[in-house]
């Protein structure tokens, strides 16, 4: 692996046979099976070393430029990654051509940082329904998440997709910029139970955070 202007470089080769049954036997034999498009061109299916892919998928490094066998060489953007049925392994992934300097639609994760105020309060709970954001940003500045700092947010306080400041001026937001991505509501409940001298006791709910429910087969 090498590396031009801090982009990864992998090694590719082009393959003729494509379905299930072939990919398996790639994947079997240390490969990861992709598949390149765009730019008007026709898809071309390749191979790519597991090992060598997936370390750097795992980093979260989105563009790289292909090395392929024989000759040629393609600067390709991750687009979508599939996974096994258990939605743990990565058994293909779908690269799409890119020019460094074109501006392209992606999604970011979003990370929370920081103790929220609110959250000291017993009985308030962290709603963070939104775990992404899609941006317009140029190739060269994807970014791997976005931190946002809730640190000051208050029972009834509200962080929407539009308070958030994006790591560059460039970057568009192209999520409703009203939707709410952290949110801290408080409910007073108390659990009672008759304690074996017929006492009452009351317990607070603590504090918790709720988090938009993964689809299966997310990885």
């Amino acid at each position: 692996m090498s590396m031009s202007d801090g982009i990864p470089a992998l090694a590719a080769r082009k393959r003729e046979r494509t379905g299930s049954r072939y990919c398996r036997r790639i994947r079997e034999q240390g490969g990861l099976p992709a598949v390149v498009y765009g730019h008007k061109q026709d898809p071309m299916a390749i191979t790519l070393d597991a090992r060598e892919a997936l370390t750097h998928i795992m980093r979260g490094e989105k563009v790289y430029t292909l090395q392929i066998e024989g000759g040629g060489t393609e600067t390709v953007l991750l687009r979508e990654l599939q996974y096994d049925y258990l939605g743990t392994n990565v058994v293909h992934c779908d690269l799409s051509r890119v020019d460094l300097n074109e501006r392209v639609n992606t999604r970011a994760p979003i990370r929370l940082i920081g103790e929220a105020v609110g959250m000291k309060v017993s009985g308030a709970t962290l709603m963070h329904a939104i775990t992404e954001l899609d941006l317009e940003c140029q190739v060269t500045n994807l970014p791997e998440y976005i931190e946002v700092d809730i640190s000051d947010l208050d029972v009834g306080g509200t962080i929407r997709a539009g308070d958030i400041k994006l790591p560059k001026e460039s970057m568009k937001l192209l999520t409703d910029p009203n939707a709410e991505v952290a949110h801290i509501v408080y409910h007073h409940v108390t659990e009672e139970s008759e304690t074996a001298e017929g006492e009452t006791v009351e317990e607070q709910a603590a504090p918790e955070v709720i988090t938009e429910k993964k689809e299966e087969g997310e990885g």
